[in-house]
Protein backbone atom coordinates (compact mmCIF):
# COMPACT_ATOMS: atom_id res chain seq x y z
CA UNK A 1 0.00 0.00 0.00
CA UNK A 2 2.53 2.55 0.75
CA UNK A 3 4.61 1.60 -1.90
CA UNK A 4 1.51 2.32 -4.35
CA UNK A 5 1.05 5.79 -2.36
CA UNK A 6 4.79 6.73 -3.05
CA UNK A 7 5.17 5.81 -6.99
CA UNK A 8 1.90 7.34 -7.58
CA UNK A 9 2.78 10.76 -5.87
CA UNK A 10 6.64 10.65 -7.92
CA UNK A 11 4.13 9.87 -11.11
CA UNK A 12 1.08 12.91 -10.22
CA UNK A 13 4.28 15.53 -9.66
CA UNK A 14 6.29 14.43 -12.58
CA UNK A 15 3.83 13.56 -14.97
CA UNK A 16 5.69 10.31 -15.45
CA UNK A 17 6.27 6.79 -14.57
CA UNK A 18 8.89 5.77 -13.06
CA UNK A 19 10.64 2.64 -14.05
CA UNK A 20 12.28 0.44 -11.21
CA UNK A 21 15.89 -0.23 -11.57
CA UNK A 22 17.24 -3.68 -10.15
CA UNK A 23 20.13 -3.45 -8.01
CA UNK A 24 21.24 -6.50 -6.48
CA UNK A 25 25.10 -5.49 -4.98
CA UNK A 26 25.63 -4.79 -1.51
CA UNK A 27 23.67 -5.64 1.38
CA UNK A 28 20.61 -5.00 -0.45
CA UNK A 29 18.80 -7.68 1.76
CA UNK A 30 19.14 -5.40 4.80
CA UNK A 31 16.70 -2.94 3.30
CA UNK A 32 12.90 -2.87 3.34
CA UNK A 33 11.88 -5.90 0.76
CA UNK A 34 9.63 -3.39 -1.08
CA UNK A 35 12.37 -1.23 -1.90
CA UNK A 36 13.67 0.26 -4.71
CA UNK A 37 15.07 3.10 -6.70
CA UNK A 38 12.85 4.13 -9.55
CA UNK A 39 14.68 5.99 -12.93
CA UNK A 40 12.55 8.83 -14.60
CA UNK A 41 13.83 9.94 -17.92
CA UNK A 42 14.26 13.27 -19.20
CA UNK A 43 11.03 14.96 -19.87
CA UNK A 44 9.76 17.69 -21.61
CA UNK A 45 9.59 20.28 -17.99
CA UNK A 46 12.79 18.72 -16.87
CA UNK A 47 15.59 17.66 -19.08
CA UNK A 48 17.05 15.47 -16.54
CA UNK A 49 16.87 11.99 -15.44
CA UNK A 50 15.78 11.31 -12.23
CA UNK A 51 16.29 8.95 -9.28
CA UNK A 52 14.18 8.40 -6.46
CA UNK A 53 13.82 6.17 -3.91
CA UNK A 54 10.69 4.08 -3.55
CA UNK A 55 9.96 2.64 -0.11
CA UNK A 56 13.21 3.71 1.74
CA UNK A 57 11.21 4.53 4.64
CA UNK A 58 8.25 2.95 6.11
CA UNK A 59 4.80 3.90 6.55
CA UNK A 60 5.65 3.08 10.50
CA UNK A 61 8.94 5.34 10.86
CA UNK A 62 8.22 8.39 12.59
CA UNK A 63 9.45 10.60 10.16
CA UNK A 64 9.12 8.57 6.66
CA UNK A 65 11.13 10.26 4.02
CA UNK A 66 12.34 9.71 0.38
CA UNK A 67 15.12 10.85 -1.64
CA UNK A 68 15.43 11.83 -5.32
CA UNK A 69 18.59 13.11 -7.38
CA UNK A 70 19.23 14.55 -10.98
CA UNK A 71 22.00 13.75 -13.28
CA UNK A 72 22.39 14.77 -16.56
CA UNK A 73 23.11 11.02 -18.19
CA UNK A 74 21.82 7.85 -17.50
CA UNK A 75 23.28 6.34 -14.68
CA UNK A 76 23.91 2.99 -12.48
CA UNK A 77 26.58 5.22 -9.95
CA UNK A 78 23.30 7.18 -9.05
CA UNK A 79 21.23 3.75 -8.58
CA UNK A 80 24.11 2.67 -6.54
CA UNK A 81 24.95 6.04 -4.26
CA UNK A 82 20.97 5.74 -3.74
CA UNK A 83 20.99 2.27 -2.68
CA UNK A 84 23.62 3.20 -0.07
CA UNK A 85 21.81 5.83 1.28
CA UNK A 86 18.91 4.47 1.65
CA UNK A 87 20.73 0.99 3.58
CA UNK A 88 22.64 4.23 5.64
CA UNK A 89 19.60 5.88 6.42
CA UNK A 90 18.14 2.11 7.49
CA UNK A 91 21.22 0.48 9.22
CA UNK A 92 22.83 3.39 10.33
CA UNK A 93 21.43 7.01 11.32
CA UNK A 94 18.37 8.22 10.70
CA UNK A 95 18.56 10.62 7.79
CA UNK A 96 16.45 14.33 7.64
CA UNK A 97 16.60 17.84 5.90
CA UNK A 98 20.03 19.29 6.34
CA UNK A 99 22.38 16.30 6.82
CA UNK A 100 24.94 15.55 4.75
CA UNK A 101 25.95 11.85 3.41
CA UNK A 102 29.20 10.79 2.34
CA UNK A 103 29.20 8.90 -0.72
CA UNK A 104 32.70 7.46 -0.51
CA UNK A 105 33.08 7.85 -4.08
CA UNK A 106 31.85 10.98 -6.53
CA UNK A 107 28.59 11.28 -7.96
CA UNK A 108 29.86 10.48 -11.73
CA UNK A 109 32.72 9.95 -12.84
CA UNK A 110 35.44 11.88 -11.34
CA UNK A 111 33.17 14.33 -9.95
CA UNK A 112 35.16 16.15 -6.57
CA UNK A 113 31.16 15.90 -5.26
CA UNK A 114 31.48 12.92 -3.51
CA UNK A 115 28.81 14.28 -0.69
CA UNK A 116 25.42 14.39 -0.49
CA UNK A 117 23.01 17.39 1.27
CA UNK A 118 19.43 16.58 1.84
CA UNK A 119 17.76 19.46 1.13
CA UNK A 120 14.20 20.55 0.01
CA UNK A 121 12.80 19.69 -3.51
CA UNK A 122 13.19 23.24 -4.07
CA UNK A 123 12.54 22.66 -8.19
CA UNK A 124 9.20 20.92 -7.02
CA UNK A 125 7.85 22.98 -4.32
CA UNK A 126 5.88 21.38 -1.48
CA UNK A 127 3.74 19.90 -3.72
CA UNK A 128 6.30 17.11 -4.29
CA UNK A 129 7.85 17.43 -0.57
CA UNK A 130 4.53 16.38 1.41
CA UNK A 131 2.33 13.27 0.87
CA UNK A 132 -0.16 12.70 3.94
CA UNK A 133 -0.30 9.41 5.06
CA UNK A 134 -2.49 7.35 7.85
CA UNK A 135 -2.57 9.37 11.43
CA UNK A 136 -1.72 12.71 9.96
CA UNK A 137 2.03 11.18 9.46
CA UNK A 138 3.26 12.97 6.72
CA UNK A 139 6.39 11.64 4.40
CA UNK A 140 8.68 14.35 3.21
CA UNK A 141 10.07 14.10 -0.42
CA UNK A 142 13.40 15.42 -0.13
CA UNK A 143 16.43 16.27 -2.73
CA UNK A 144 19.65 15.29 -2.11
CA UNK A 145 22.15 17.58 -3.96
CA UNK A 146 25.87 16.51 -4.59
CA UNK A 147 28.26 18.35 -3.25
CA UNK A 148 31.72 18.79 -2.69
CA UNK A 149 33.73 18.33 0.82
CA UNK A 150 34.99 21.74 1.09
CA UNK A 151 31.13 22.38 0.87
CA UNK A 152 30.05 20.10 3.70
CA UNK A 153 32.78 21.80 5.89
CA UNK A 154 31.28 24.65 5.25
CA UNK A 155 27.80 23.96 5.83
CA UNK A 156 28.92 22.60 9.43
CA UNK A 157 30.41 26.13 10.56
CA UNK A 158 28.15 28.03 8.47
CA UNK A 159 25.05 26.00 8.64
CA UNK A 160 22.60 24.78 5.66
CA UNK A 161 20.95 28.39 5.11
CA UNK A 162 24.40 29.85 4.61
CA UNK A 163 25.21 27.07 2.01
CA UNK A 164 22.57 27.05 0.25
CA UNK A 165 22.02 31.07 0.05
CA UNK A 166 26.58 30.74 -1.48
CA UNK A 167 24.54 28.04 -3.94
CA UNK A 168 21.93 30.81 -5.18
CA UNK A 169 24.17 33.24 -5.15
CA UNK A 170 26.40 31.04 -7.49
CA UNK A 171 24.05 30.26 -9.82
CA UNK A 172 25.84 26.66 -9.16
CA UNK A 173 24.70 24.13 -11.69
CA UNK A 174 23.23 21.23 -9.79
CA UNK A 175 23.61 18.99 -13.05
CA UNK A 176 27.57 19.57 -14.15
CA UNK A 177 29.43 16.98 -12.18
CA UNK A 178 32.43 19.05 -13.03
CA UNK A 179 31.64 21.94 -11.39
CA UNK A 180 34.13 24.10 -8.34
CA UNK A 181 32.63 24.19 -5.10
CA UNK A 182 31.02 27.23 -4.10
CA UNK A 183 33.40 27.44 -0.77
Amino acid sequence: MYKKKVISHYAEIWKSKGVGIDFAKGPVSDLPKEFSVLEFAPRANKNMWTYATCCMSQESDEYPIELHMFSPEKSEEIVELMVATAHFHRTGARLGLGDSVNFGKSWINESKCEYGLISLPYLDGPQLEDMEIENGKCVKFLWLIPITQREVEYKKINGVENLEERFEAAEFNYLDPTRTSVC
